[in-house]
């Protein structure tokens, strides 16, 4: 499990260096002190830190020209400046400089806790942000910590240098087509095209002249020959989106081109060779159409030599805060808002709902509550009905998919989710984490351990 954050306090009297030791130890941080600008700095090139406490009056240095250093420092290390009454007007300064906030002598200890936890937090996501970056190694913008989108990952990684074809499956929202160009990022045809193709958005007599094109005088219309979609991927990838719906003719003509690697445009007589790899998508279940004759069996299988389920939202609920915080960046710096946060309701909210939309529902909620929000924090109001107050709306604790679900895994889940939950109230502290659940200290820490959860602060 990680440990706790780490606070460093940088002020020269000691009894307030004891008070926020206290105060900030019995919250389970672990406390660094400095008594001078030259100790704090040698405390943060040998430490980790995650936030720091400066106090503006130092006997060495002034807190304004020591806030540049650590900044450069460690840019992205939030720095809480306190101050006395009399020099707010320096404490703002240093907030332009880049602090992150400031605390007024004398503070109220609910205060200084809960600028603490709100810094310790943002410094947490930042540092899971640049770390599933270097994992994804490319994967791109799929989100996610879960063990089921880290699985999801791997099968990226591993499947993608190699040149078979990969059907990508899962509910509409989940990310199908960021998963194909995952695979093409890391593929050794990188630096060839990605040409998607929405299948079911084609007409069905005019999706056989967009892939495999069509020569002069086909049909009425075709006054030139054209190219089409395959030769327009070649040496790179072709992403054929809901290839269910094509239909049966097409089937026949693409089965043949993956089998003969040429292409015949339409009207044509002549054959060209093609060097395209084909990743596939479907929300339907491709092998059930296979049963019921709407989906030729040699495709199926000539198109499903390795297949990458995409979960859906309500499997990984563990990543519903990392997503959401992920678009509120996103939108807020499209918009121009100050937005910078969502209240706990909110969070309790969003990670409590089923997202029958999945991850482009939980998107467009955000960047709607961006939009309405006036203040620096997200609250309920800004939120879709069906999201904030609707009484039947699905929530995870009671989604059933219909084709069923593994119980023991689904209760595991739940008991994954609950701790979590649990934690994040808690900020991270065990000991209060079980009294939430009612559970003895013991049994929580066993829980833990045995659903394989990584809880980021100490007990």
């Amino acid at each position: 499990m990680q440990t706790a954050s780490s606070i460093l306090v940088i002020d020269d009297e000691p009894v307030l260096q004891d008070v926020l030791s206290t105060l900030l130890g019995n919250e389970g941080f672990e406390v660094y002190s400095a008594m001078t600008a030259a100790q704090g700095l040698t405390v943060l090139a040998e430490e980790d830190i995650d936030v720091v406490l400066l106090d503006l009056m130092l006997p060495d240095r002034n807190g304004l020209d020591l806030l540049p250093e650590i900044t450069n420092l460690a840019p992205d290390l939030p720095v809480i400046v306190i101050t006395a009454h009399s020099s707010v007007e320096s404490a703002i300064q240093a907030m332009r400089e880049g602090a992150y906030h400031y605390v007024p002598k004398p503070f109220k200890n609910e205060v200084v806790l809960h600028l603490v936890r709100r810094a310790a937090e943002r410094r947490q996501l930042e540092r899971e942000n640049r770390l599933l970056r270097s994992r994804l190694d490319g994967v791109g913008e799929i989100v996610g910590t879960s063990r089921r989108i880290e699985e999801v990952f791997e099968l990226i990684r591993r499947a993608a240098p190699a040149r078979s074809n990969i059907l990508v499956t899962g509910e509409s929202g989940t990310g199908k087509e960021l998963a194909a160009r995952a695979i093409h990022r890391l593929s050794p045809r990188r630096e060839g095209p990605f040409v998607p193709v929405h299948t079911s958005a084609i007409p069905t007599d005019l999706l056989e002249s967009t892939l495999f094109g069509h020569v002069k005088g086909a049909f009425t219309g075709a006054v030139a020959s054209r190219k089409g979609l395959f030769e327009a991927a070649s040496e790179g990838t072709l992403f054929l989106d809901e290839v269910g719906t094509i239909t049966p003719e097409t089937q026949t003509k693409l089965l043949r081109v993956i089998q003969e690697r040429e292409i015949r445009r339409v009207g044509g007589v002549e054959s060209f060779p093609v060097d395209v790899r084909i990743v596939t998508a479907t929300n339907i279940d491709l092998l059930e159409a296979v049963h019921q004759g709407r989906f030729r069996e040699d495709l199926y299988y000539r198109l499903n030599v390795i297949s990458i389920e995409m979960p859906p939202l309500r499997e990984r609920p563990e990543d519903i805060p990392t997503l959401a915080t992920h678009f509120l960046h996103i939108y807020a710096e499209e918009n121009q808002r100050q937005v910078s946060e969502f209240t706990p309701e909110v969070m309790d909210l969003l990670t409590d709902y089923a997202w029958p939309g999945n991850v482009r529902e939980l998107e467009n909620a955000v960047e709607r509550a961006v939009v309405l929000s006036q203040g620096n924090q997200i609250g309920p109001e800004t939120l879709p009905r069906a999201v904030r107050s609707d009484p039947d709306r699905p929530r995870i604790s009671d989604s059933l998919p219909p084709g069923g679900l593994d119980f023991r895994k689904a209760v595991a889940d739940f008991q994954a989710h609950l701790i979590r939950r649990a934690l994040e109230r808690s900020d991270g502290v065990q000991r209060k984490a079980a009294r939430l659940l009612k559970l003895s200290p013991t049994t929580f820490n066993e829980m833990v351990h045995r659903l394989g959860l990584s809880d980021r602060r100490r007990s």
